[in-house]
């Protein structure tokens, strides 16, 4: 059975969650160590990481949760395009700029040119295409996997696929989904024995928030939103050799913005209920200040660690009593929660939505289907 077309899980055009899985081809360790070539290409995940957390500044998209393996990625996004509404014309077009500077001189400058960004802020049809693309999950995915891939294959010296074809990409259509998306997502390196504990579990985002608690911080990679003039760029095109325009886009990809907590750029986890609009962010770190479950981070935490331990046939444990009235609150039944999430892909894997069968049901009427896989064998796990 084919993939489902893109338009038949998401639009630009809404706000939707979606869990996005992107596989290296083959499913080789392109980001990690190999055992068959015993090269250890770790560091690619530290690539990949910055390139979500700029994409984060650029695109009115969330990023809620990720977490990096050697041989693919897994990504929580929310695409948000009232944020985008709320960019004037000349800041959806300094935006595109920086990740789509396309043919011209931009590319030797590292920076686009005042005048560029004019130009294009003034094209009102242009304009009104790209301001769809940057709330556009797609368009997100394209431009994460195209450079990563093209670096790979520069420094590896060969031509063909990094990744594996399309990724793919679910709707998750209820808070009780993507709490156990979230987790099931946070839980990969630990699922997969490449780490015992959260605080281990590196180029992931609970690890990320646990740092953040204790004070840790990084260099932002977000985009740095700034232009050159055009007297500027010609100056510097007439005087600087071939090599020294080379190493001068090459500091401008490597540049760093000022240090920042650890988890900055990703979406922050409380859900204001007295929060009302789009809450663009403004210190252009991320797409936006909103939140994304009714769940303090200290509460996501407790229940995080204590269903990763679970994971051991070694540590069987009932729910905790301050957790069950969280799972209550969402419909899920308490004794099924570990079930939920460890197994997260044997009930939604060849679903295009997650949810409670009932959410499922009314997403299967919306889209034309009679049911989406995994509604039967999901009712066990919802009270």
């Amino acid at each position: 059975m084919p993939r489902p077309k893109r338009c038949e899980i998401f639009s630009p055009l809404e706000v939707s969650i979606l869990h996005v899985v992107q596989r290296c081809v083959r499913r080789a360790y392109l980001s990690g160590f190999d055992q068959v070539t015993g090269k250890d290409f770790s560091y690619r995940k530290e690539w990949i990481r910055q390139r979500i957390e700029k994409l984060a500044s650029v695109f009115g998209i969330d990023v809620l949760s990720y977490a990096i393996l050697s041989n693919h990625l897994h990504i929580v996004l929310r695409n948000r395009p009232d944020v985008v509404e709320t960019w004037s014309d000349r800041q959806v077009a300094l935006r595109w700029l920086q990740i789509f500077p396309g043919k011209r001189i931009d590319e030797q400058l590292g920076d686009p040119t005042t005048n560029d960004v004019d130009i294009l802020a003034h094209d009102a049809q242009r304009i009104a295409i790209i301001r769809q693309r940057l709330s556009d999950v797609s368009w997100f995915m394209k431009a994460l996997s195209e450079p990563i891939a093209r670096l790979a294959n520069l420094q590896d010296q060969c031509t063909g696929a990094f990744w594996q074809g399309r990724f793919r990409a679910q709707r998750i259509i209820d808070e009780a989904a993507l709490l156990a998306c979230c987790m099931y997502v946070d839980l990969n390196p630990i699922r997969a024995a490449m780490a015992e504990s959260l605080e281990k579990s590196k180029y992931t985002s609970a690890c990320d928030r646990i740092e953040a608690l204790k004070g840790k911080e990084i260099e932002s990679s977000a985009a740095a939103m700034q232009t050159i003039s055009q007297a500027e760029a010609a100056t510097i095109l007439k005087t600087s050799t071939p090599d020294q325009l080379k190493e001068r886009r090459k500091a401008a990809a490597k540049r760093k913005g000022p240090k920042i907590p650890r988890d900055g750029w990703l979406a922050p986890m409380t859900l204001n209920p007295r929060a009302h609009g789009p809450m663009a962010h403004k210190q252009g770190l991320r797409a936006s200040d909103k939140g994304f479950l009714s769940i303090s981070l200290a509460d996501y935490l407790k229940l995080l660690d204590w269903t990763g331990r679970q994971g051991r046939p070694d540590k069987p444990g009932k729910i905790p009593d301050d957790h069950m009235p969280i799972l209550e609150r969402l419909g899920i039944a308490g004794d099924m929660w570990c079930d939920l999430v460890w197994g997260f892909k044997k009930y939604f894997g060849r679903s295009r939505g997650a949810g409670s069968p009932d959410r499922l049901q009314e997403l299967a009427v919306k889209g034309d289907l009679s049911f989406h896989p995994g509604q039967r064998r999901a009712r066990a796990c919802f009270a």
